[in-house]
Parts: structure tokens; C-alpha cells; sequence
């Protein structure tokens, strides 16, 4: 970006509504997964795990069909992207200009999206030590097979927190390091760029995203009911 262009930037339109809210509800029901798992509110339990697995199933429908900066596509690069975009970090003056999510971000995205469904996917076929609360998928599986997948169901809410944690040290860098308002850009879906910016941008119609959202809800409730129709 030249010093010309940094002088005439203005907020323009870069993550829609869909992804937006996607983006504040997993951490929210994460939370929620934790403490009532924590209070041994079962029920609950499985209810946000639930809300989490439709919130990421979206997702991922979205990282296909969505808009432009939400597409898997836009932001998963590959290693050498990745590497040259690092090695750009360390020069104050700045790296390439980036629309959505840079590089490393994108690989974050897939990362946390990946350990979600892990979490998900093990909760549903996991069983207690005494078989009294279990997933409602563990019918499938034996016993014993239902015990080791809640006990990745556990580690893999440790990797989960490692890589949330590592997710906000990142933003407090951009942040405070690097200026980048990364946060309200979230919130309102708006980032300060130079004109033409945002030219090559397509968003999505909001009739497929209903699409996206009865898909994910219509797999959970059948999920939920354990695959019985």
C-alpha cells in the first residue's frame, strides 16, 4: 500500500452477517460446553454440543458456498504462502495487503474448525465409566470403543484451548502491534482499505444461507435422535 493510498483508506464491506455470527457463537458455546460439563449439567452439555456441531457444520457449508473472504479457497494457502507470509511480520513497515484472513489466519480457521468437529464427533458416540450418560450415537460402537473416544473427547478439548489461546495472543499482536482494528472488523463486517479494495469481492445471497443453516439443523436433529428416522 502506498503512503497515497494509506491517506485515502475508508471502511468497506469484508465479512458478511453469516460469518460474523458464526465467528462470536462458537466461542460463546464453547464456554457453555465447558461449564456445564464442568457443573455436570449433562443435558445441557449435550445441548450446546449440539449447537456447536450446527454452528460448524454451517461453517463448513459456508467455506464452500459462502462469500468470497468466507470460501476455504480465499484463505487456505499453501505452506510457502505461509512461511513467506511469517518471515513478512518481522519488517515493521508492513506485508501484502490482505482483504480476509492472511495465511496464517486462514490455516487458524481450519485448524479450530477441525478440533470443533473432533469434540463433536467423539461426544456423540462417547460412553461414562458407568454407561449411564452417553452420546446418542454410542449404540454403533462397543463399550470399550465408546470409552476411548470420550477420552479424546477430553484431550481434545485441551488442544481446543491451546489453539483459542494461541488465536487471541495473535489478535493482541495485530492489535496493539501491528494496528490493525481486527475485532471491529468482526463486529460490523467493515475494514479500512484502500479504494478498489474490495472490488473483487462477491457476497452471498442470504437465501443460501438458509440453504446452509436448514442443512446443518436437519443433520443435527437427525444426529441427535441417533440416526433413527
Amino acid at each position: 500500500m502506498s503512503a497515497h493510498d494509506a491517506g485515502r483508506v475508508a471502511p468497506q464491506r469484508v465479512w458478511d452477517l453469516p460469518t460474523r455470527l458464526g465467528h462470536w457463537l462458537l466461542p460463546l458455546l464453547v464456554g457453555v460446553s465447558w461449564a456445564t460439563a464442568e457443573w455436570g449439567l449433562l443435558d445441557w452439555h449435550r445441548r450446546s454440543g449440539y449447537a456447536i456441531l450446527t454452528v460448524v457444520l454451517f461453517r463448513v457449508f459456508w467455506g464452500f458456498f459462502g462469500s468470497t473472504t468466507a470460501r476455504f479457497s480465499d484463505f487456505v494457502r499453501r505452506p510457502s504462502v505461509v512461511l513467506s507470509y511469517a518471515r513478512s511480520l518481522r519488517e515493521r513497515a508492513g506485508h501484502a495487503l490482505v482483504i480476509g484472513h492472511n495465511p496464517m489466519g486462514g490455516w487458524s480457521v481450519l485448524a479450530l474448525l477441525t478440533v470443533l468437529l473432533v469434540q463433536t464427533i467423539t461426544g456423540l458416540f462417547s460412553v461414562d465409566t458407568d454407561g449411564l450418560e452417553s452420546g446418542p450415537l454410542s449404540y454403533l460402537i462397543s463399550f470399550r470403543s465408546g470409552r476411548l473416544l470420550a477420552e479424546i473427547h477430553e484431550i481434545s478439548f485441551n488442544v481446543l484451548i491451546g489453539l483459542v489461546l494461541l488465536h487471541l495472543a495473535a489478535v493482541a499482536y495485530y492489535t496493539l502491534i501491528r494496528r490493525e482494528a481486527l475485532i471491529p472488523a468482526m463486529l460490523n463486517g467493515r475494514k479500512s482499505l484502500p479504494p478498489d479494495a474490495t472490488q473483487g469481492l462477491r457476497f452471498a445471497s442470504p437465501w443460501r444461507a438458509l440453504v446452509g443453516i436448514i442443512i446443518a439443523v436437519l443433520v443435527v436433529l437427525l444426529i441427535a435422535r441417533g440416526l433413527r428416522f
